[in-house]
């Protein structure tokens, strides 16, 4: 949950609206309808609808939404999971009453622990989750980027934290202005490893 909330918490707050509820949408699904997870999880996912049709001038949408997220998030405390629920839901009132608003300042950011939670403070489990969250939004191809954060994720398991595939993972998400420039290099850290293990494949096989 908290590598997840993270990721989606720092892709909002890099501007990318739309792409921050893929980093929740499967926890959200999972979760029993009506729990406090799933209520802030759905809250969230609507907050960062509403800003993205706000921001696309799409008042009618930004204010339904506004209001339904209000409502999932109305019960929650104001630090909820360590997050500023209670400035979510303001942020949100000020959102449905007057949509246009967000063409007279920057949308609220999302505060996580008491930090403005950026791509460069995740760690490397959030930042996996982010990698993925980007290739779907289209910064790479998602098959590459997903066999990528596969061997990262077995390379950290086994110690390994300063392998190859952890650390273009982490670039990948934190250097945005030489994304494509790290997706060329993971892709072909990924082509040379997935024909390491075709080659040993079968080897021993009886």
């Amino acid at each position: 949950m908290d590598a997840h909330l993270q990721a989606g918490i720092a892709i909002y707050n890099a501007g990318r609206f739309h792409a921050a509820h893929d980093a929740w949408e499967d926890r959200w699904l999972a979760l029993d309808t009506g729990d406090d997870d799933e209520r802030f999880l759905h809250g969230l996912i609507q907050f960062t609808a509403a800003v993205h049709h706000a921001t696309g001038r799409n008042w009618t949408g930004a204010c339904g939404l506004a209001e339904s997220a209000r409502e999932y998030l109305a019960d929650l405390p104001e630090d909820y999971r360590g997050v500023n629920v209670g400035e979510v839901r303001e942020y949100l009132a000020v959102l449905d009453a007057d949509p246009e608003s967000i063409e007279r300042g920057p949308p609220l950011t999302v505060a996580h622990e008491g930090r403005q939670l950026g791509l460069d403070d995740l760690d490397f489990e959030a930042s996996a989750v982010a990698a993925e969250v980007l290739a779907e939004a289209g910064d790479a191809d998602h098959a590459t980027i997903e066999r990528a954060v596969e061997y990262a994720r077995d390379d950290f398991a086994a110690g390994n934290e300063t392998s190859p595939f952890v650390t273009l993972v982490m670039d990948f998400v934190r250097d945005s202005d030489n994304r494509g420039i790290v997706r060329q290099r993971l892709t072909e850290h990924t082509e040379r490893r997935a024909a390491r293990d075709r080659d040993v494949d079968g080897l021993f096989d009886p």
